[in-house]
């Protein structure tokens, strides 16, 4: 007898999760895994990833590398991302407003979004300085680990915030917890303030500036970034967020009918 029409729709749905699930391990990995490790990293039969790396190999969305079985992230990702990228009225006016930060201040500048329950880096200016300060583009970061994660959240209750930020992301690179009681009050002065800046959680020696990218109902959808020298920083505090709330402004304008999911107002 034939599975229900609902059974069929169901297995399928959830065969698409675990794809999505797979390219996800991959990419917080950034290394190339086997099957097996795959499979591990997500508690998921091995089985049901095999089969599935296996279809999506043949669609070269994975694609075979370095070697005994590994795959990694395959090139029509590239092109789906080349198409998005041609065609996203938001994403080229965040690459001019980036061009723009920089010619104005001659620090590295950022466009910012959430990933799911991570922050990452969406396009990154660097520095026109001798001595050049980066960051990874697409690597997911805990949210409390960054500026703009003071302000990517502020449209959500206190409650809502650390049922979304997993609590082990309050873990610092130092070892050190960060007091979600202290992240939460961090995150209603940003509010207050417009901004938010701080010295770097990841490093000695850099001061990171952040600003909400606002949709029409308040939302804030993503963030301009700098990420400075400490002396540069302080000498020049407001210059940069004064730099960053105009270009904000005007990305806003852009970003109104067209910008990346958030998290919902009641995250599961």
């Amino acid at each position: 007898m034939d599975k229900p029409v609902d059974e069929v729709a169901n297995r399928r749905a959830r065969g698409l999760e675990r794809a999505f699930d797979i390219l996800d391990c991959l990419r917080d990995a950034r290394r190339p895994m086997r099957p097996n490790e795959i499979a591990t990293a997500l508690g998921a039969p091995r089985s049901t990833v095999y089969e599935l790396v296996g279809l999506l190999t043949r669609l070269d969305i994975l694609e075979p590398n370095g070697g005994e079985g590994r795959v990694f992230l395959g090139r029509r990702l590239f092109l789906f991302g080349q198409a998005y990228a041609d065609r996203s009225d938001i994403m080229r006016e965040a690459a001019a407003v980036l061009d723009r930060i920089v010619e104005d201040v001659r620090e590295t500048a950022q466009f910012c979004l959430l990933d799911g329950d991570k922050y990452t880096v969406a396009m990154m200016r660097e520095s026109s300085r001798p001595f050049r300060i980066s960051s990874s583009v697409g690597e997911r970061t805990p949210i409390p680990w960054t500026a703009s994660g003071r302000l990517l959240l502020d449209h959500l209750s206190d409650a809502e915030i650390l049922a979304f930020v997993p609590a082990e992301d309050f873990r610092l690179p130092s070892g050190e917890w960060l007091a979600p009681e202290t992240f939460l009050a961090e995150v209603r002065q940003a509010t207050r303030d417009g901004f938010f800046t701080f010295d770097s959680i990841v490093d000695s020696y850099t001061h990171c500036f952040a600003v909400p990218v606002r949709r029409p109902d308040g939302v804030a959808s993503a963030t301009l970034c700098l990420v400075a020298p400490k002396a540069d920083a302080k000498a020049n505090h407001r210059a940069y967020v004064d730099c960053l709330l105009a270009n904000a402004e005007r990305l806003g304008v852009w970003y109104a009918d067209a910008g990346p999911a958030t998290p919902a107002r009641s995250p599961a």
